[in-house]
């Protein structure tokens, strides 16, 4: 008997079934446990992980991260700098900040004067403090965002445009006239001036055209985008170049734009010219260039810059407008010099030490060396002491980057040896012969990729009679991109630009290197022999240039690259013109699995047309560690439990999540029940794919989705059906197939009329049978008639239309299917199996769902095989083809029927065939998390020989084969089809599988910790400091910063019985107020007495006056104080006018958009040209608006004045501010009262941190003990509750709930806690507690659901009865209410 654990491995779940095995007669298989436990991820990991993107589940923490580290770093600087000031003694007993009327700018003012006045050392300090606040922009190659734009540095020829009034096209004419054969780049300045004198040129002649509405549309576009607003608007196409010089011409054009009317073909082709050219230097860097450019031409530095803009207008903002590093070292060099001459403290020494070791210090770049992996070829484990144990470590050379020569031709020769010719006639498929690749490695060795099509042409396979088992081939990325860069740098040098697209890899290296020996440049760069020893290989040039470019960061220059454009020239001879276009390189991110050595090693057996595994094995490797012999195995040692995967070991922390989430499910099931013999595992088809294929399969989901709605819609409404299979759908899809051919079938050409298509006359027909491949895939259908498909019976649909028709009618059916295929309504793969004949049908057709090389499949064995010795992977097919055959597909239907037709919400429907069908409306099995465990069952009883017979059902013929021996033994005939034997006696089996079935409780992962404790390390020069620190584990508040304000609440108040002293104080009238409370004190406080019987004003008025001719009106006014928090906003289309505050400004705003005709993104739009002023006369503009914002929020700071000194309101406290909103509620924690009513007190997360923080529990259990308040339990989300049931009299209480006996009854009354909401609007408690049902896997609100599917309480006498229970990672409750 063999003890087998089945695993349905998904990225939210995991099934699991535990079974016994028989061996042998004497046996018995049986169930022993099933189960499911739920890993929820986030909307955001989920979603990603599917559609293939990169998941960096803490992105935005780190970006938050990283500004409070440079936060960090800034007041650490400034501090230093205060010491080395104070030790000097400038710092003396003024203030260092603006002080008094008229000093907003002073600081502004003394940057600029000192400069080229004397200051005052004191004076001087505060300069030196302002510039140590922003220090500028400083270039780095591997951080830069290639969105912000290009850097430039060409201040000598914008001189020369600015001397010579010339602008960039004038002058790039005069150079090329002259012989120059490249173009230089300019500002974006400088092509701006002149798209400004064209277009006001051009606007004399084409007013119409050239309108400022029209100038705003083009604002920010591309050249493609311009010319199309262009054609779009005005019908105007762009002049063509064909046949005229591609350089030269657009600048003639553009010069004679600027003098002279031009055509309108042409005025489009400039304009869109320009408008390419300023996108190309548009962005932040594109901005810091410009700024720049101005501070050399007015001789400014930065602060005499800023100083003269406030100068002109005090409003204008001077926020997020950077500068170059090297802009402000120059202005600090300046203030220097200056301030020296008057002041001799201003030594050398004390000028090194401030500008290089406090304000200007930039510490390099982190290395990120310790994150990337050890080969997995050349590891080896050994045993290491680390603070202070023992453990076992991984060492060994590290793996290579993606973009190394060597990888990339690695990659090329592992996927060519992969590469299968297909003859499309005969079907045959055969390996490439080594010229074939020679042929085909000599094009990707430059090129990127190379399509089907491509490499077919090549290889000369022409015609619809050859195919690849690759859509495209992976080239040489790294070399494509180097090829492209001599490309555009042969472009400049003025000859005629080649479309490399175009021409062999030949030609390509003739070309480029015949230009750069006539150039001078280093031709050895253009080839790499990665066969070379080590210290031969990396002196290659090819190999140099591409660890220059990858390796280097930056340098103190402006642009960050001129180290780089002096070692391009140096080494390689590119003159800084040309270099600068290598200089923008980006290679191929990420890392390999293997490492240089390793790849060295297999590549010369690679090349010789081995497949990876066998040039391993002559490399003297295991093609992965893990395939090991039958006597490694024997010798192996298994661990008795596994250990969890250490956190981010993994490249992909969702894969993690699961992965660990595994592993605990295995080691609960070890404690429970012992260790299994054997694992038998499914995975998700997402995490057998590449990102790219989970990507893709996503987009196919969706579309497909949508096409089987618009076929549901159509069935719905032409053919009246009231209930529509899956297989309604796919007949449908079919027949659409047949249209191209008349709507007549392929074998027979029998004519479907629209009214038979649903009647039995016709069939879903497997074009191959199942009998002889198991394919119920689309390509493998198509409909035909019934008796026709009973004749083809078990043969391939070419040898039946062959064997009825003749070679004529094969002919004719080969033609129909040709024309089909060229009009694209059939797939190739269906036509090619719609030609297959069963001699051709190979052995394992279908390359099956098996395949565990993808990352994440090849993990779960690794670890699993750590485990036990036996570890099978199976697919989805197979599992449903045994669901199928145990008669288990309708058994979560049968276990949700009762339930659901107690509401009401099932229908009996009768099919084509007369037979009644029980339906449960709107339900699939997938929203009940227990088909997990149901597949896992399946999953766990998948003998190695079931998947070995349906990969090769072909071979089942040969009656002395292997896979005809499975049939006999492990298959039986049912109903004229062959089954597999099920495990247990199939009445039995379902029986079994139902009645475990229903005792299954869901497990699902809660979120309850509040903090993870971190062990900081701090490097100093006296060694590494460690420091223990807590880190919440997710938000503390919502990212929103408030303000506060006060703002009163006014309401009218009858006077009457409700009206007591605190309401009487509230009375905005003074004197009404001391007449009320007059009359209140009479009566000893006693309102009713007061003002109600015989005292009601009616009968007994209050007056106000000696005349008593004023009285207490019955209707009183009350004014009671809100606070209410406030934000700020920008002025965007977006914006909600109403809420604006101040009413002056909504009034300013309602009157832009009624100049708009209410039109927001016109009115509110491009502010910077177009501004909304508070006060025209003194240029105050309106950027950003105070809006109402939310009335409960809690303060983060204490606010502090320019001095950095707490602020004291009026009433000598201090004042608070940065107010935000604390995020989701941690839990509820439910008391007694000291009358014994029940209580609640939600507590946020902000909260629970805090206390966690301060070393206090979490849970209160002592809140409100001084009014006899008794603790009971908590509630946190995803925690479960048990329900008391009156229609079935279940009550938990009086339950033994840890008994496994009990859990039939026990589940259909388990709940989880989905969100808890308690909201206090002034006293007025909101309450909304969501519980949902344990198997329920949607988490909508239905509402006829209620009360089954989820449960929803408002008020607390609801929670009588509830019992709080702990389900762990196996579904057992193993503790009864509240639990540490």
């Amino acid at each position: 008997m063999k003890r087998i654990l089945g695993l349905d491995l998904g990225t939210t779940s995991i099934g699991w079934a535990l079974v016994n095995e028989a061996e042998n007669n004497n046996e018995a298989s049986s169930i022993v446990r099933l189960g499911v436990r739920v890993n929820p991820l986030t909307v955001d990991e989920k979603s990603n992980f599917e559609k293939g993107n990169a998941i960096t589940t803490n992105a935005d923490r780190q970006l938050r991260h990283g500004a409070r580290i440079n936060l960090q770093r800034y007041k650490l600087r400034r501090q230093n700098l205060h010491d080395c000031l104070q030790k000097q003694g400038w710092l003396g007993t003024e203030a260092m900040y603006e002080e008094g009327k008229a000093s907003t700018f002073e600081t502004y003012k003394l940057r600029a004067k000192a400069a080229e006045e004397e200051i005052s050392l004191h004076e001087f300090a505060r300069v030196l403090f302002m510039l140590n606040k922003k220090r500028g922009y400083k270039s780095n190659r591997k951080a830069n965002n290639k969105e912000d734009g290009q850097l430039f540095d060409g201040m000598t020829i914008a001189k020369k445009l600015y001397e010579e009034h010339l602008t960039p096209a004038e002058y790039s004419l005069q150079l090329l006239n002259k012989g120059k054969k490249f173009t230089q780049g300019y500002y974006r300045s400088d092509l701006n001036a002149e798209l400004e004198r064209i277009w006001d040129e051009q606007k004399k002649y084409y007013p119409e055209i050239l309108t400022d509405e029209f100038k705003q549309q083009l604002e920010g576009k591309t050249k493609t985008n311009t010319s199309k607003i262009f054609l779009a608007k005005y019908g105007i196409y762009s002049a063509d170049l064909k046949g005229l010089d591609r350089k030269l011409q657009p600048l003639k054009w553009r010069v004679e734009a600027l003098k002279q009317q031009v055509d309108k073909e042409v005025l489009v082709f400039v304009i869109s010219d320009l408008k390419g050219q300023i996108a190309n230097t548009s962005g932040l860097l594109g901005a810091i260039s410009d700024r720049s450019k101005e501070l050399y031409f007015n001789k400014q530095t930065v602060g005499q810059y800023l100083w003269a803009s406030l100068e002109e207008n005090p409003h204008i903002s001077i926020k997020n407008k950077p500068f170059y590093r090297q802009d402000y070292l120059d202005e600090f060099e300046k203030i220097w010099e200056t301030q020296a001459t008057f002041h001799k403290q201003l030594t050398p020494e004390l000028k090194q030490e401030i500008r290089d070791i406090i304000i200007f210090y930039q510490r390099p770049l982190k290395s990120k060396k310790s994150l990337i992996s050890v080969c997995e070829l050349e590891q080896r484990k050994v045993k290491a002491t680390i603070d202070g144990k023992e453990k076992e470590i991984t060492i060994g050379p590290k793996v290579a980057p993606k973009s190394s020569p060597v990888f990339q031709e690695f990659r090329i020769w592992q996927n060519l040896n992969n590469v299968l010719l297909i003859d499309n006639d005969t079907n045959e498929k055969r390996p490439l012969d080594e010229s074939e690749r020679n042929l085909l490695y000599k094009e990707l060795s430059i090129k990127a990729k190379l399509s089907k099509t491509e490499a077919l042409k090549i290889l000369n396979k022409k015609g619809k009679q050859w195919d690849l088992n690759y859509k495209e081939l992976e080239g040489n990325r790294t070399q494509a991109i180097l090829f492209d860069c001599y490309n555009r740098i042969i472009t400049l040098t003025g000859h005629e630009e080649c479309d490399f697209k175009k021409i062999k890899a030949s030609e390509i290296r003739h070309y480029v290197s015949t230009i750069f020996k006539n150039l001078g440049f280093n031709t050895e760069i253009l080839n790499f022999n990665p066969s070379l020893e080590k210290h031969e290989l990396e002196k290659q040039p090819m190999y140099q240039l591409w660890h220059l470019l990858y390796s280097y960061e930056s340098d103190n220059s402006r642009t960050g690259n001129e180290s780089l454009l002096r070692k391009l020239e140096t080494t390689f001879g590119f003159p800084e013109e040309y270099a600068t276009v290598l200089c923008d390189v980006v290679f191929e991110e990420d890392y390999g699995n293997l490492s240089v050595k390793a790849m060295r090693k297999i590549l010369p057996y690679l090349q010789a047309g081995n497949d990876y595994s066998q040039a391993c094995a002559y490399a003297g490797y295991n093609h992965s560690r893990h395939s090991l012999t039958k006597e490694e195995l024997d010798k192996k040692v298994y661990k008795e439990r596994l250990e969890l995967l250490p956190k981010n070991s993994l490249r992909n922390p969702v894969v993690e999540k699961i992965l660990n989430q595994m592993i605990n499910v295995i080691n609960a099931i070890i404690d429970e029940y012992g260790k299994p013999d054997e694992i038998r595992i499914e995975m998700a088809r997402e995490l057998k794919s590449s990102a790219i294929e989970r990507e893709n399969r996503t987009r196919s989901i969706s579309q497909g989705n949508a096409e089987n709605q618009r076929i549901r819609e159509i069935l719905e409404k032409e053919f009246a059906l009231s209930y529509i299979s899956r297989n309604d759908i796919i007949k449908y899809k079919l027949y659409e197939e047949l249209k191209p051919n008349g709507f007549k079938t392929l074998y027979s050409d029998t004519y479907i009329p629209k009214d038979k298509l649903f009647s039995k006359d016709f069939d879903i027909e497997h074009i191959i049978p199942k009998a002889r491949l198991f394919d119920d895939s689309f390509s493998n259908k198509t409909l035909e008639a019934r008796d026709i498909n009973l004749t083809k019976s078990s043969k391939t649909a070419f040898d039946f239309v062959k064997e009825k028709y003749g070679e004529q009618g094969a002919e004719a059916y080969k033609k129909k299917l040709d024309m089909l295929l060229d009009n694209d309504v059939i797939s190739k793969a269906k036509y090619n199996k719609l030609l297959m004949a069963e001699a051709d049908i190979p052995s394992g057709f279908i390359e099956r769902d098996l395949r565990n090389t993808q990352y994440i499949a090849k993990k779960a064995c690794e670890i699993l095989g750590e485990l036990v010795r036996t570890v099978i992977p199976t697919t989805g097919e197979i599992t449903n083809r045994l669901r199928e055959d145990w008669q288990l597909v309708d058994v979560m239907k049968e276990l949700n029927f009762e339930k659901y037709e107690k509401l009401g919400l099932t229908e009996i429907l009768e099919d084509r065939d007369g037979k009644k069908i029980k339906r449960i409306k709107d339900w699939t099995k997938r929203n009940d998390h227990r088909h997990h465990a149901m597949d896992a069952l399946a999953i766990a009883f998948t003998k190695p020989s079931y998947i070995q017979y349906l990969n090769n059902l072909n071979a089942r013929s040969n009656k002395g084969d292997s896979i005809y021996a499975i049939e006999n033994k492990e298959l039986h005939y049912e109903e004229g089809k062959l089954r597999f034997n099920a495990p247990i006696p199939v009445n039995e089996f379902r029986a079994e599988a139902k009645r475990h079935l229903s005792a299954i409780l869901v497990s699902i992962k809660a979120k309850n910790k509040v903090m993870t404790q971190n062990v900081n390390k701090i490097k100093t020069k006296h060694g590494i400091i460690k420091k223990i620190q807590l880190t919440p584990r997710g938000a503390l508040h919502n990212e929103t910063i408030y303000g506060t304000k006060m703002r009163p609440i006014i309401k009218m108040v009858k006077v009457g019985a409700a009206l007591d002293e605190a309401t009487i104080n509230k009375v905005s009238s003074p004197a009404i107020r001391e007449a009320l409370l007059k009359r209140l004190n009479e009566y000893s406080g006693n309102a009713k007495k007061a003002f109600t019987g015989k005292n009601i004003l009616e009968k007994n008025p209050i007056y106000l006056n000696a005349e008593r001719t004023k009285t207490v009106p019955a209707l009183v006014k009350t004014v009671e104080w809100e606070n209410y928090h406030p934000i700020r906003k920008p002025i965007t289309p977006d914006l909600k006018v109403d809420k604006v505050i101040d009413k002056g400004i909504r009034d300013i705003l309602k009157a832009r958009l009624e100049e708009f005709n209410g039109d927001a993104k016109k009115a509110f739009s491009n502010l910077e040209e177009n501004p909304i002023y508070l006060d025209e006369a003194k240029k105050i503009a309106l950027k950003r608006v105070s809006i109402e914002g939310v009335l409960s929020a809690i303060p983060l700071h204490t606010l502090k004045n320019q001095a950095g000194k707490p602020i004291t309101g009026k009433d000598g406290k201090p004042v608070l501010g940065n107010y935000v909103q604390t995020s989701n509620n941690h839990h509820i924690a439910f008391y007694y009262d000291e009358d014994g009513n029940l209580q609640d007190n939600a507590v946020s997360f902000f909260e629970a941190a805090e206390r966690k923080s301060q070393s206090v529990p979490v849970i209160d259990k002592d809140y409100n003990r001084d009014k006899g308040w008794r603790f009971l339990f908590t509630m946190k989300q995803n925690e479960y509750f048990v329900f008391p049931n009156e229609a079935t009299g279940f009550i938990p209480s009086e339950v033994d709930l840890t008994d496994e006996a009990n859990y039939g009854i026990i589940s259909p009354n388990l709940y989880r806690v989905q969100t808890i909401s308690r909201i206090d609007y002034n006293g007025t408690i909101v309450r909304d507690y969501l519980f949902r049902h344990h198997l329920e896997t949607t988490v909508e609100r239905i509402a006829n659901l209620k009360g089954i599917a989820y449960k929803q309480l408002k008020s607390l006498p609801h929670f009588k009865g509830i019992v709080k229970v702990r389900v762990n990672p196996i579904g057992k409750i193993v503790a009864i209410g509240e639990y540490d």
